[in-house]
């Protein structure tokens, strides 16, 4: 049997609550969910989220990718063979790596269906529930307060608190939203880049002097300032998380290198699929970093596929994989759902997804 067909779908799904952050503000999920069938019939599915201020990746830029240079490589192909066609992809193209992720996915998916079992057990792992954080996004403290308490109702017990637009009032954010939780709620922060070395040490010994209880603050500053990222590193006791500064191998081994973070963040779409990201968390945990897996703006298919890997190999923190908690509606039919705080893995072949809500897809866009 062999890859007969690479579909392309544009989705375009509206969040029940505006997202913001440091970087940006959306209201919807923009992906390409990429399908790759076998003669048999069956399909393996993946997505490549579109995020402009993050990886740059786009929709219309990986369609042309996947269309254009990667799926032409699978056709006629054994997707049996899977460590082989998942460096094909990796070789293929340079950067692309939503793309390549998608596409990754995808063969992992179908990999999984073809031996009929869930992608966690092609992946090593047997559990199907995965805790997750949830996301608190930007907004004044008392906003901040009244989203905290609710999500904490919500039954979350890990909050992730977007600060980094305004250095001189993220104390205060921090100080309402521990304040609307108490004690028994672990709260994290993420930056998104917005600070500057200086701001990112001056807030952050703020929120150690007054005992706020932070967990840990993901990417204080700019991704390419890896200098910063260790002086800041080197001057807080708050455990530092790397995101955008580490997209694959060569960064990772620069931050361990420079000792610039304590944890690392493992995302699909910004290393380039399942295949990756394993070897990422093995680095990392070869090397005493912390971990966790994380998300863009995904939806079931790539929520699935992450939430997968947490499953089979575990991280030393709460995954980071609410985004399909955002969404007002699931553009597939089955798939992952969410439990309170947590996320719950189908007991059925690869990520559990029957087909695509066509009413609400452009296939082939």
């Amino acid at each position: 049997m062999t890859i007969s067909e690479v579909r392309t779908h544009r989705v375009s799904a509206p969040l029940h609550t505006p997202f913001i952050t440091a970087l940006r503000r959306t209201t919807t999920v923009d992906t390409l969910v990429v399908e790759l069938v076998d003669t048999d019939g069956r399909s393996g599915f993946g997505e490549a989220p579109q995020v402009w201020q993050v990886t740059g990746a786009s929709v219309a830029g990986a369609r042309a990718c996947v269309r254009e240079m990667l799926g032409p490589r699978l056709i006629g192909r054994d997707p049996d063979d899977l460590v082989t066609r998942c460096a094909e992809v990796q070789r293929a193209v340079a950067g692309n790596e939503a793309a390549k992720s998608a596409v990754d996915v995808a063969l992992h998916d179908l990999a999984a269906r073809r031996l009929g079992v869930p992608l966690v057990r092609l992946l090593g792992g047997t559990t199907l529930r995965v805790p997750t954080d949830v996301t608190l996004a930007v907004g004044d403290a008392v906003d901040l307060a009244a989203a905290a308490r609710q999500r904490q109702a919500d039954g979350f017990g890990v909050l992730k608190l977007k600060v980094g637009t305004d250095a001189s009032t993220d104390l205060d954010r921090v100080r309402a939203v521990r304040a609307a939780v108490g004690p028994g709620v672990r709260i994290r922060l993420d930056a998104n880049q917005g600070w500057t070395p200086r701001e990112a040490v001056r807030v952050i010994r703020g929120i150690e002097d007054a005992g706020l209880d932070v967990e840990l603050v993901e990417q204080p500053v700019a991704r390419w300032d890896l200098d910063g990222l260790a002086w800041v590193s080197d001057r807080v006791s708050v455990p530092i998380l790397a995101d955008e500064a580490v997209f694959g191998v060569r960064d990772l081994v620069e931050v361990i290198r420079r000792r610039a973070a304590d944890l690392v963040n493992v995302k699909l779409a910004k290393c380039g699929g399942l295949q990756p990201a394993r070897t990422l968390l093995d680095l990392a945990s070869a090397h005493g970093l912390g971990t966790v897996v994380g998300s863009m703006m995904e939806s079931q298919v790539g929520i699935g596929a992450a939430a997968s890997l947490v499953a089979a190999y575990g991280t030393t923190a709460v995954a980071d994989l609410d985004a399909a908690w955002w969404l007002a509606w699931s553009p597939v039919r089955g798939g992952i759902r969410y439990d309170g705080a947590t996320v719950v893995l189908p007991n059925a072949p690869g990520l559990g997804i029957s087909g695509l809500a066509e009413a609400k897809v452009q296939a082939g866009a």
